[in-house]
């Protein structure tokens, strides 16, 4: 069975890899990751959504940006997020709906308190397959 993504250890940061048959399935992926950092994804509901779109000058900034909107949402509404589905990618745009709940403390453990997504080790792969990477602030 082929990983969605893994976890990666780093000196004072917590990182992700991400695969998927497309760059699309991989920054779904990454985003699916991130969530995993903070909560427990099976005890996220999809009882609402958020649409999401991010511009920047090329792929690897995209990622950034898309992740670290992800966490702008979570910082500033607490919205949780389980299911992604993007409905445009270029290499400068994303369009996406992120499907979640807003965190309750009766129901949610926070695990990890992620603050940004990095450039440190950034990689965004299309060679075989879809493979991302990248460092979150913690």
């Amino acid at each position: 069975m082929v990983k969605d993504f893994e976890l990666m250890e780093h000196t004072a940061d917590v990182g992700i890899v991400a695969y998927g048959a497309s760059i699309a399935e991989a920054f779904v992926n990454a985003g699916r990751a991130l969530f995993s950092l903070i909560t427990e994804p099976d005890g996220i509901s999809e009882t609402e959504y958020r649409d999401i779109e991010v511009t920047t000058p090329d792929r690897e900034s995209l990622l950034v940006a898309w992740l670290n909107e992800l966490i702008f949402l979570f910082d500033a509404e607490g919205m949780l997020f389980k299911r992604f589905d993007i409905t445009d990618l270029s290499t400068t745009r994303l369009k996406a709906r992120a499907y979640g709940e807003v965190a309750d403390n009766s129901r949610h453990i926070l695990k990890v308190g992620v603050k940004a997504a990095t450039y440190h080790m950034l990689e965004v792969d299309s060679s075989n397959g879809s493979r991302v990477r990248v460092l979150f602030d913690i």
